[in-house]
């Protein structure tokens, strides 16, 4: 097994890396890497449904999306993520999250944590989760990756992934919040994250057979750039990919209520209905029918919004109140 220590933080570029490691090198491996300042949901999840946009707005927080299932997670550099590739010609020995979490529990217990298995796929520390799982199967080959809380800001962890529910109705996978808790906080020695990966590279090193330290190569560089550019880094990817979903949203303004209505698809805003007890100068179904066909994404909107002069339009509701009663 290929054991991978990845020094890079860009978040873009990791989830990029789980790929490539998942589809470009047959050797089965284990990489221990981190993320800086970024929240990954889930494959099947309705990104806009899962962040607090103003609030990832104002902290500069990368979102990606992942190629496996599962719910999103706030990652920082108090967390520590980790990611296990194997073959296997057995269908029924693939989806294994007791597997693949064991040496890390294991770790913990050695350095006396009352770490454990709990659920589906968590480990938890006295009732509390540290580490979310989730897996991604293509034929005879299984991807499991999980976070690991080491010493997270708690409060970005809770502000980034606040949203509200009310405004999107879709069939997407929904995140479950549960009590977390840092690792850090349960240890008897006190250490840095980074030796606590080492503890962990460690352990995998002397107790899996075969298994050998893995330097990415130039090549290998080259084309996990190659897949960040061409999907991770695309809107299409991280917020297009999101199942069908319609949006409602009230929001008060000076000129008074404004309320937007949208159903969206592949990331593309199908149809728009503006309501309200707002004064409208003169009928607004040329707004509303610009709209159509545009991404859900603030900056393509404004740029469908900008050849109005929205004075001709209404009275007292600005671009910016527009833009945001459709976040």
């Amino acid at each position: 097994m290929l054991c991978i220590k990845h020094r890079s933080t860009d978040p873009f570029f990791n989830i990029a890396t789980d790929e490539f490691i998942f589809k470009h090198l047959k050797e089965d491996c284990f990489m221990l890497w981190q993320n800086d300042n970024a929240i990954i949901v889930g494959k099947h999840q309705n990104t806009l449904a899962e962040i607090n946009l103003d609030y990832v707005k104002e902290h500069d927080i990368k979102v990606v999306r992942r190629l496996s299932g599962g719910g999103a997670v706030y990652h920082d550099m108090g967390n520590l993520n980790f990611t296990f590739t194997r073959s296997s010609e057995r269908d029924d020995d693939l989806v294994d999250f007791k597997r693949y979490t064991a040496p890390i529990i294991a770790v913990l217990q050695d350095m006396g944590v009352n770490a454990e298995f709990s659920g589906r796929n968590d480990i938890m520390i006295e009732g509390k989760k540290f580490s979310g799982n989730a897996e991604h199967v293509f034929k005879n080959k299984v991807m499991h990756h999980g976070t690991l809380l080491f010493s997270s800001n708690m409060p970005n962890i809770s502000g980034a992934l606040k949203i509200n529910p009310l405004k999107y109705i879709d069939r997407a996978v929904k995140s479950i919040p549960k009590r977390v808790t840092n690792i850090q906080d349960h240890l008897k020695e006190k250490m840095t994250v980074e030796q606590f990966a080492d503890r962990i590279m460690n352990y995998i090193l002397e107790n899996y057979k075969d298994s050998k330290l893995y330097e990415f190569s130039e090549e290998d560089l080259a084309m996990i750039e190659s897949i960040k550019k061409e999907k991770y880094e695309t809107w299409d990817w991280n917020y297009g990919y999101s199942p069908n979903y319609d949006f409602k949203q009230g929001v008060k303004t000076s000129g008074g209520l404004l309320e937007m209505n949208m159903n969206v698809s592949k990331g593309l805003i199908q149809e728009v209905k503006i309501q309200g007890d707002f004064f409208h100068i003169q009928d607004i179904t040329d707004i509303e029918q610009a709209l159509a066909n545009t991404p859900h994404d603030e900056t393509k909107i404004r740029e469908k919004l900008a050849p109005f002069n929205l004075k001709d339009y209404f009275k007292d509701i600005s671009i910016d109140d527009l833009v945001a009663a459709m976040f």
